[in-house]
């Protein structure tokens, strides 16, 4: 077999190569970077209108207790009890349809992946939690978490159906004619619905910046379910290309890129993904040096740079300070929103504030930067329906 028929395939795959989409290896998968129209227009189609991407290679799944209490409380505080140990957010505290982004961490601290964990709305389906953990991080991501917990839980993979992402500013009117149910969710929520003979779980939710859905759909309708909202003419497909540039402008961080074993929640500025309980408590993997570094001991901070000159500064670039190398970027590329380079890296908190004048090296130059405030380009998230 080739390296090309060794890659996985998602549900969609077939109608990625009817549109046209110029597939590459992604975590294993045989993915679409881009369509004919080039990433640069599907970058800003999702900004002014509606987006359609191809996520079905995440990892979304269900852990469930094996043994569930009767009362729906109960069951959901005993599933919480068991996965909060292995990650920083508050899962107790979640209510029913509630949706979080949490960090899966390391003994010493360091971030394993990030991911969501939601819990379900329905009384007989406490006692569960809906998690989606990251492509390439997913089967040590699931194999970290069945051998912490062992016989406790079960784990119900749902990364053989679809899971759509609908994002852009007009994602709501179009998610209005396929599911009006779905707009009286806020951001961060989510539910089930039935739709067209399918269990949709739909979540307004999304690494975009804007608003948006995301949809597990089951294997016999994914492609029917993806054919339908690209019929709307609001909608067009949108590869990986433009789904990293979009997240970047967002100022969201990237695991394996800007998140790794190494790097803690607050070096990363994801001190908000430490639940307040959890803090007071300190029982998450890594609390010492979590907790050290929120109360201000710390080496290095994530920023955002706006690349004044020259290139963009890609992954890799060192950034320097009176002539001095003090981090490097972890992701970077051109702004199609701004029309400028920019890029995110680790600095020392000294060097962090708004306006701090630093430079990033190109192709051996030393190229003029700024650290700027993240996000690159404002968040357009519905936190009221």
């Amino acid at each position: 077999m080739s390296p090309t028929e060794r890659l996985l395939k998602t549900p969609l795959h077939a109608g990625h190569k009817l549109l046209g989409g110029r597939m590459v290896a992604f975590a294993g998968y045989d993915m679409p970077v881009q369509y004919p129209d080039g990433v640069l227009a599907e970058h800003r189609w999702t900004r002014a209108r509606a987006g359609l991407f191809d996520v079905s290679h995440m990892g979304p799944a269900w852990l469930s207790l094996t043994d569930r209490p009767g009362d729906t409380e109960l069951a959901h505080q005993a599933i919480s009890a068991l996965l909060e140990p292995l990650i920083c957010g508050d899962i107790a505290g979640l209510a029913p349809g509630g949706l979080r982004y949490t960090l899966l961490l390391n003994r010493d601290g360091g971030v394993i992946d990030d991911l969501m964990v939601g819990r379900p709305v329905a009384g007989d389906a406490q006692g569960s939690v809906y998690l989606v953990v990251n492509a390439g991080t997913k089967e040590a991501d699931f194999a970290h978490i069945l051998a912490a917990l062992g016989g406790r839980v079960r784990l119900t993979r749902a990364d053989d159906g679809g899971l759509i992402a609908l994002q852009g500013p007009e994602a709501a009117a179009v998610m209005a004619d396929l599911c009006p149910a779905a707009l009286t969710m806020a951001f961060m929520r989510f539910r089930t619905f039935e739709v067209d003979g399918h269990s949709l779980v739909v979540s307004r939710s999304g690494y975009t910046g804007e608003d948006g859905f995301e949809i597990l759909v089951p294997p016999a309708g994914a492609e029917a379910l993806w054919e339908r909202l690209l019929a709307d003419e609001r909608v067009r497909p949108i590869g990986l290309g433009a789904r990293d540039s979009l997240r970047l402008e967002a100022g969201l961080p990237l695991y394996g890129h800007d998140l790794d074993e190494t790097v803690s929640p607050i070096e990363a500025g994801l001190g908000f993904a430490v639940g307040k309980r959890r803090r007071a408590a300190g029982d998450f993997p890594g609390a010492a040096r979590i907790l050290r570094e929120l109360a201000g001991d710390l080496t290095r901070v994530r920023v955002g740079l706006r690349v004044l000159e020259g290139a963009p500064a890609r992954e890799g670039a060192e950034i320097v300070h009176d002539g001095l190398a003090v981090g490097r970027v972890t992701s970077g590329g051109f702004s199609p929103s701004l029309s400028a380079p920019i890029a995110m890296g680790f600095v020392p908190p000294a060097l962090a504030a708004a306006g701090t004048r630093l430079s990033v090296v190109v192709r051996g130059k030393a190229q003029a930067a700024e650290v700027v405030s993240l996000p690159f380009v404002p968040h357009a998230y519905v936190r009221q329906p």
